[in-house]
């Protein structure tokens, strides 16, 4: 079995695991909505300072990152309004479209790298994250404005979420606590070491247990569109940019990885606040995530 293989069949298989355990009600109906916040708010943030506090990146690394992600960003925002020009979505489809093909799945994508390219791929994949989050938030907070938004929502509170994001909090301390070089102690590495262990596998179950199933009747072009584009030609596009911005070997597989990840589940929570297409949107993330299961394999194996 292809070494790429190997390491991707347990991250989906995880995926599927979370999905039976909650239509199977175990352990029990209000667990995996829990597990989910104990995810995002305590393991993955303990992970990305342990993972990022120990890795020894060169100062060069973040700007490369930062170049390339906010570019890949720009390009595929143009991607998706030019395809809105063709199609003349409403503006809630249209929403919805543009969140799936732009936005990832960052839990898949940090165990992926984590599989796949070691502790210095996560480090790097843990900064991309923590660029991508906010630039991703803020493109998409402005185009529900444009396009399908209510008028409801205040700027603070938004730019308040995304400090505050755990993702980012947890990829923020990771960068000081590896520039300073301050090192863990044993005991405190012998707390966030099996913590750090537990976030990727439950993460991922989580990403299953999220999955609606039922919302995939009716697949629609919408859904079509905002598969093609982030499944296929995002990591198309994350290649050429990456190769022509000087990015070396790890950076480029990061980089193509991280775009070829389906799309977040939080796009849901955002389509259903401002005025989005949930249902579409419903279908749209869990449409994407089975996808993902032959789309990543095939994509990595043609352009890594």
């Amino acid at each position: 079995m292809p070494v790429m293989v190997q390491a991707l069949v347990p991250v989906f298989a995880l995926i599927v695991l979370g999905h039976l355990f909650r239509r199977w009600n175990f352990p029990s109906e209000d667990f995996w909505g829990q597990a989910e916040r104990f995810t995002y708010y305590v393991l993955f943030p303990v992970m990305l300072v342990f993972k990022l506090g120990q890795a020894r990146l060169p100062p060069s690394a973040y700007g490369e990152i930062a170049l390339v992600i906010a570019s890949l960003l720009l390009v595929m925002s143009l991607v998706l309004v030019l395809v809105q020009l063709v199609w003349r979505w409403p503006g809630p489809v249209f929403s919805s479209v543009y969140q799936g093909g732009m936005r990832f799945n960052s839990y898949v994508g940090l165990a992926a790298a984590g599989m796949m390219l070691g502790d210095e791929g996560l480090s790097l994949a843990a900064i991309a994250v923590a660029v991508m989050v906010p630039l991703l938030n803020l493109l998409c907070i402005l185009m529900f404005s444009l396009v399908a938004g209510r008028g409801n929502f205040r700027l603070m509170p938004l730019l308040r979420a995304i400090i505050t994001n755990p993702l980012i909090v947890g990829s923020v301390m990771g960068v000081v606590w590896s520039y300073f070089q301050i090192g863990f102690h044993p005991l405190l590495a012998g707390i966030l070491a099996p913590l750090s262990n537990l976030a990727l596998p439950l993460g991922l179950m989580t990403v299953g247990a999220g999955l609606q199933l039922r919302a995939l009747r009716g697949g629609s072009m919408p859904f079509l569109v905002s598969s093609v584009i982030k499944l296929l030609l995002f990591p198309l596009v994350a290649l050429g940019l990456a190769v022509s911005l000087g990015g070396d070997g790890l950076l480029v597989q990061v980089v193509v990885l991280l775009a070829a990840l389906p799309t977040a589940t939080s796009a849901y929570i955002l389509a259903r606040q401002l005025g989005g297409d949930a249902p579409l949107m419903a279908g749209i993330i869990s449409g994407q995530t089975l996808l993902a299961m032959i789309t990543i394999p095939l994509m990595l194996g043609v352009l890594w």
